[in-house]
C-alpha cells in the first residue's frame, strides 16, 4: 500500500517546496506543531476526501474547490502578460461548462452514489492540474474541439437566427410601447 501512495507523496512534497501562500501556512503549522507539512497537507487532503464522501455540505465543498481556485487562477492569468495561461484557463472553463450541462441531466441519478462528490471533485481537480496534459486539455482536444469544429457552422446559423428573432421581438416591443403612449 505504501508503494502505491509514495509517488503521490513525492509529488506533493515537491509541490510543498515551492514558494506560495499555502506552503507558508503549512510551514507555520509545522513550526507550531512539529508535524511535517507533507503530513499536514496529506491529512488535509484526506479530511477533504472524507468530507466529500460523508460530510454535510459535500456539494458546496466540491464546488468551492472546482470553482474557487480556477477562478482565482483565471484572474491572475488575465492580469499576466503571457497568453499561454489564458488559454489553459479558458480550456478549463469550456470543459467545466460542458461538464456542468451534462451533469445537469444526470444529477438526479448520480447524487445517490456515495462517492459522487469525491469523484466529481477529483475529476475537476484533474482538469485543472498544473501539468501539460491535464484533464481539461485532454477532454478539449479529444471531445469538445472535434465536436465544435464539426458543428460550428450549424451552431453559428442557429445563433444568428436567434439573434435576428430577438432583434425583431425587441423592435416589436418598442413599437407597441410607443403606440400605447
Amino acid at each position: 500500500m505504501a508503494s502505491f501512495i509514495q509517488p503521490y507523496l513525492d509529488t506533493l512534497d515537491r509541490y510543498l517546496q515551492q514558494k506560495n501562500k499555502v506552503n507558508e501556512i503549512l510551514q507555520t503549522l509545522e513550526d507550531k506543531t512539529g508535524v511535517k507539512k507533507l503530513y499536514l497537507a496529506a491529512g488535509g487532503i484526506a479530511l477533504a476526501a472524507l468530507w466529500l464522501v460523508f460530510g454535510y455540505g459535500a456539494q458546496l465543498l466540491c464546488n468551492i474547490i472546482a470553482f474557487g481556485y480556477p477562478a482565482y487562477a483565471s484572474m491572475k492569468a488575465l492580469e499576466s502578460p503571457e497568453t499561454a495561461d489564458d488559454t489553459k484557463w479558458l480550456t478549463y472553463w469550456v470543459v467545466f461548462a460542458c461538464f456542468s450541462v451534462v451533469e445537469f441531466f444526470s444529477d438526479i441519478l448520480l447524487n445517490w452514489f456515495p462517492l459522487y462528490w469525491l469523484a466529481k471533485c477529483v475529476f475537476l481537480v484533474y482538469c485543472f492540474l498544473p501539468i501539460s496534459s491535464n484533464g481539461a486539455s485532454l477532454i478539449y482536444s479529444k471531445v469538445v474541439r472535434p465536436f465544435f469544429l464539426k458543428h460550428q457552422g450549424r451552431i453559428d446559423g442557429h445563433l444568428n437566427n436567434f439573434g435576428d428573432m430577438a432583434h425583431k421581438a425587441a423592435q416589436a416591443a418598442a413599437e407597441n410601447s410607443l403606440k400605447k403612449d
